[in-house]
């Protein structure tokens, strides 16, 4: 087994993983939602008069939709669709009137759930420079052969890497830096559940990790439930079978992992 991940394996297991991990990726609460007053008015009067076509047109127009259902989405995207259904329109808002005005307002206006704050954590903490190394932009990260971390979006580092080393995955990366003048490059993710979409973020992970089409060493940087071990966890064998001799590891790890290039 790649010995990063061996270790990272032993701290989630016998350490206080989760308190070190929240330096990187610090769950908090949002505020809510602001919602527009002359928008929430407009809502208000469409609900008091049972005016179901405006009452779905404005709630549209807002971030956070007051109801799970899967054909939201699709009047999203054709708001014409609207007047062309009126039995799930009249479904739809059947529901919303069910749960009431007030009701309707805190849901429209309730904060981002944490899963969702994840996403740009990894990065904010390695430009705060929590590997010890502020990242720099293209112009000063080309400028020699010192040791350097990019700091670009993950498009814009996937191009990158596209022009200079030769890299062909269709994802964007998470991390690109040189290293005793060997460049690495890989994803970060933090995996706090298993199965769905949690899955798709190894996948992506590991199809990175797998790349050998660019000239640079790859790393999955990840976290979460894949580090405990038994049961029928199998992001815990994938990395310790099939995928053992690659370097996959803790965020925590990795600033070690850099040094040792």
């Amino acid at each position: 087994m790649n010995y990063r991940t061996e270790l990272s394996i032993k701290f989630a297991n016998q350490s206080s993983y989760l308190d070190e991990l929240f330096r990187i990726y610090p769950m908090s609460p949002e505020f809510v939602r602001d919602i527009d007053e002359e928008k929430w008015g407009e809502i208000e009067d469409s609900f008091n008069l049972r005016d179901n076509i405006n009452l779905i047109e404005n709630l549209l127009d807002l971030n956070l939709f007051p109801i799970k259902d899967s054909y939201v989405a699709y009047l999203r995207r054709d708001r014409s669709a609207i007047r062309r259904n009126p039995r799930t329109i009249n479904r739809l808002c059947d529901r919303i009137y069910a749960i009431g005005l007030d009701e309707v307002y805190k849901l429209c206006s309730a904060p981002k759930e944490t899963n969702r704050q994840i996403g740009p954590l990894f990065k904010k903490w390695v430009s705060d420079g929590g590997l010890g190394i502020i990242p720099v932009g293209v112009d000063k990260f080309e400028m020699n052969d010192k040791d350097a971390v990019l700091d670009a979006s993950d498009a814009e580092m996937k191009r990158w890497c596209a022009d200079n080393l030769g890299y062909s995955h269709n994802k964007g990366l998470d991390f690109v830096g040189r290293f005793d003048k060997k460049y690495v490059i890989g994803e970060a993710k933090f995996l706090t559940d298993f199965g769905g979409h949690q899955n798709a973020q190894f996948a992506d992970a590991i199809n990175t990790l797998t790349n050998t089409s660019a000239k640079a060493v790859t790393v999955a940087i990840l976290d979460g439930v894949l580090y405990i071990g038994g049961g029928n966890n199998k992001l815990y064998r994938d990395i310790t079978e099939t995928y053992s001799k690659y370097n996959i590891l803790s965020a925590l790890f990795l600033r070690d992992f850099l040094c040792s290039i």
